[in-house]
């Protein structure tokens, strides 16, 4: 017979699913929890704040796929990480976060920071847990981890009282660790009806003329990327993603025509526009990436293949559905072009080679600072001997995300990490720290602005405590860019609360962190940047007019093919 706490039964868990490190920082309501966690092998980053303890969560899952685990207190702890929670459940990610809570006896008597976490929680999360005894911890924690990576990943939350972490439980053996099905919960296509839809979907494509692939964040594996991969050399077709979806497909690869949306390629939303036939993968027709639904591909008959029934045809009508996720469906689809004996035809060819005409031309054209300063940072860490394929990048949100979005040469899934759909500002430094805890042998370089820094600038702290190799790059422009240029744009340029009226030292700051900063202004500064492996940290400025705009943009209530293009 097993003895053990509450607290015990939750480190032991961690450990059996193989975690390794957990971000979070302590408060009275989980310090049973602590306790143990100072007994154990399982390595903490202590952050500053419990919102970047959920990115830096966020960094590690992101980049590997597998839930990351993120710890807060009761009250205001639970409180701060749920913004992070919440932009985990818009983009798929899969987390774990532990919370304490008061005690038991407690619940319910306005107690000293006490909050309803599960409540509160259970909007955003994709399953939230109260536990009520240490007993219930041998259920809740494996199943915890199994429904956060089954399916349509996401976050799952564990709420557990004080009592219950110090409470002792008899039992008669460790559980199994919660293992994820490959498989939607309810409603996927199986059997039969699969491989029936797979046929139909096949002999649309074969008959399309103008036929485009629309990959999002479903795709952004590298099982995905090879299914891609697959069907494209079937079926050669334009393949524009959402912003999700970048990294599934390299971006200077032959097929690749950009991103869509309200700051997509031209040619990337032509394609839309104009297509026959949209097999959609992945993608759940995000109001960003469509802007006006009925203009977005009018003419299209679409083929939509997601892991989540609740996506399919909620903002468009798909002529032929499939529930399941990109890795089982698109190898197989492959397959099945291949036994039809496909071969791809003039109208086929002809349309391929007129999109990707418009997209040379496009990348053809002389970029502007900040566009031309973010495309050359592979080769500037090249220079300095860190291989493109050796960095992982981080954005925060606004112009240098959209920038990055646009410009970086991303090379594979899982390289670029951003927070698309709740677009939360303060995302990019935590989630480089987890990408570089994930990731010890890569650099991580994590763009951001002057307004998203200020957001977790105190996680600077965490990251020189920690010594990894994060170069932080801050486009400076004294303003609230994407906020000021919207209001440039549409609000007759009433610049109101968005430009900055004291300009912060962000160099003497992040020295006072104990981390080296250079500006772009020095000679020599990429060798600053970019040192070599085990260097640790480095924070870049680079000086941008407040002038720079991101073109493309599409206004509200217009049609991305009618985007604003700019000089």
């Amino acid at each position: 017979m097993i003895e053990a706490t509450g607290a015990q039964i939750i480190i032991t868990l961690l450990e059996k699913q193989g975690v390794k490190i957990v971000s979070g920082i302590p408060g009275g309501s989980i310090l049973p929890f602590y306790d143990e966690l100072s007994k154990s092998n399982l390595k903490h980053v202590l952050v500053r704040h419990e919102q970047a303890g959920g990115f830096i969560a966020q960094g590690m899952a992101r980049t590997t796929g597998i839930p990351a685990v993120c710890l807060a207190t009761s009250g205001p702890g639970a409180m701060n990480l749920l913004t992070a929670i919440a932009d985990a459940r818009s983009d798929s990610v899969p987390l774990v976060a532990i919370t304490g809570q008061v005690n038991t006896y407690l619940i319910g008597t306005d107690a000293f920071q006490e909050a309803d976490t599960f409540g509160l929680s259970f909007p955003i999360t994709k399953h939230s847990i109260m536990v009520k005894t240490p007993e219930e911890l041998l259920t809740a924690i494996p199943q915890a981890f199994a429904l956060a990576a089954s399916g349509r990943p996401g976050p799952v939350l564990v709420d557990v009282p004080r009592d219950v972490q110090v409470a002792t439980a008899r039992f008669e053996k460790w559980p199994e660790s919660g293992i994820p099905e490959k498989r939607a919960v309810r409603f996927r296509t199986e059997g039969e009806e699969f491989a029936k839809r797979l046929q139909e979907s096949a002999s649309l494509l074969a008959s399309s003329r103008k036929p485009v692939l629309y990959a999002g964040g479903g795709c952004n594996s590298s099982e995905a990327a090879k299914g891609i991969e697959s069907l494209l050399q079937i079926l050669p077709m334009p393949v524009v993603t959402s912003l999700m979806g970048i990294g599934c497909v390299p971006v200077e690869g032959e097929h690749f025509t950009g991103m869509v949306g309200m700051h997509g390629a031209l040619s990337a939303n032509t394609a839309m526009y104009e297509a026959d036939v949209v097999l959609a993968v992945g993608v759940r027709f995000d109001d960003r990436a469509t802007g006006i639904i009925a203009k977005f591909c009018p003419n299209a008959k679409i083929i939509h293949i997601d892991i989540d029934a609740a996506e399919v045809n909620k903002i468009l009508p798909s002529t032929i559905s499939i529930i399941a996720d990109a890795e089982s469906a698109l190898p197989v689809l492959a397959q099945t072009l291949c036994e039809k004996r496909f071969v791809l035809s003039t109208d086929q060819g002809s349309w391929l080679d007129s999109i990707m005409n418009q997209r040379r031309e496009e990348k053809a054209k002389e970029k502007n600072g900040p566009a031309r300063f973010i495309s050359s940072i592979p080769s500037l860490a090249e220079s300095a001997g860190i291989l493109p394929e050796d960095i992982i990048v981080t954005t925060d949100v606004g112009q240098h995300q959209m920038w990055t979005a646009q410009y970086y040469p991303i090379m594979k899934p899982r390289q670029l990490l951003t927070s698309g759909s709740l677009g939360t500002m303060g995302f990019g430094l935590p989630a480089a720290i987890g990408a570089a805890l994930a990731n010890p042998d890569k650099r991580i370089i994590c763009f951001s602005g002057d307004g998203s820094i200020m957001m977790n600038i105190q996680e600077l702290a965490t990251l020189s405590e920690q010594n990894l190799d994060v170069t932080v790059i801050v486009l400076d422009n004294g303003t609230l860019g994407m906020v000021r240029q919207q209001q440039e744009l549409l609000f007759n340029k009433n610049y109101s609360a968005s430009i900055f009226q004291k300009k912060t030292d962000l160099l003497a700051i992040a020295k006072g962190f104990g981390i080296e900063g250079v500006d772009t202004f020095e000679a020599g500064w990429n060798k600053v940047a970019f040192p070599p492996k085990g260097s640790g940290p480095r924070f870049v400025r680079c000086e941008i007019e407040q002038s720079e705009m991101v073109y493309p943009f599409v206004p509200a209530g217009k049609a991305n093919i009618e985007a604003i293009c700019g000089n």
